[in-house]
């Protein structure tokens, strides 16, 4: 994976290798709306506004997401 400097790491979502796992960060330098990243393991990322994750969070908490994750 590229090389991310200036970030602020708040989580990695699998922490199990060293093959550039999925990571949430903040960008304390981007715009706003760009301000939390995530990344995942092909070197991709998106980039969103504090609101839009807290959006992403709620919704995560309501349940609304547990239909992604198949046991």
């Amino acid at each position: 994976m590229n090389e991310i400097t200036g970030l602020v790491p708040l989580a990695a979502f699998c922490g199990q290798c060293n093959c550039g796992c999925p990571q949430l960060l903040v960008d304390p330098g981007a715009p706003a709306d760009r301000r939390v990243l995530l990344t995942d393991d092909f070197g991709q990322r998106v980039q969103m506004s504090a609101d839009q994750f807290a959006s992403l969070v709620a919704e995560a908490k309501a349940g609304k997401l547990d239909g992604i994750v198949v046991p």
